[in-house]
């Protein structure tokens, strides 16, 4: 059992290499708006509530999975990496699937703010994603989050053969994906 945990600030292309690595290894993408936009057909956005459910959702999600005989999972998520809560939420899921004798990996997405205003906007992620189709809003907080959080690592934090860091502004996703393929040597179909 693998976790792959592919991390970064929003429009990155966290979902779109996930995409590509999951068609390329056979591991079930678990894309973070597919429980955030779940959960925001009843509660808004970041109140209590919403948190509470999401988690609930993810952590079910999670366990199962782990415990299954899926031979693992891809999961994208933004953190803060200046918020202990967020290094220690990333911990919990990687606990749940050492846990089970499984291994986790992290894959952090970097490019600059202009490349991901204009990745913003693009096709599939709005189809994926139906909270981000408000351009002017999804504008406004991928600034915001620029600006107030820091969505990337800083040198050492972490180390490892467990983590890869990528460059991704001229890079396409599908050679993301094969460069975090080759890394950490994932099992690829159809050889």
């Amino acid at each position: 059992m693998k976790l792959l945990m592919i991390v970064g600030p929003s429009a990155v292309g966290k979902m779109t290499v996930g995409k590509h690595i999951s068609r390329k290894t056979g591991l079930k993408l678990f894309h973070n708006h597919m429980s955030i936009d779940l959960v925001h057909h009843f509660f808004d956005f970041g109140t209590a509530p919403f948190r509470k459910l999401d988690e609930v959702i993810r952590f079910s999600i999670f366990e199962t999975v782990a415990s299954s005989d899926l031979p693992g999972l891809i999961f994208t998520v933004v953190p803060d990496f200046d918020d202990p809560e967020d290094k220690e939420y990333i911990e919990r899921i990687r606990g749940i699937f050492h846990s089970v004798g499984g291994t986790s990996v992290i894959a952090e997405l970097s490019a600059p703010l202009e490349v991901r205003l204009k990745r913003n906007v693009l096709p599939d992620r709005l189809q994926e994603k139906p909270l981000k189709r408000n351009l002017a809003l999804s504008e406004k907080i991928l600034r915001n989050e620029f600006e107030h959080h820091r969505t990337s690592t800083q040198d050492g934090e972490f180390q490892g053969d467990d983590f890869l860091r990528l460059e991704t502004s001229d890079l396409s996703a599908e050679e993301a994906a094969d460069q975090i393929i080759e890394y950490f040597q994932l099992e690829v179909l159809n050889k």
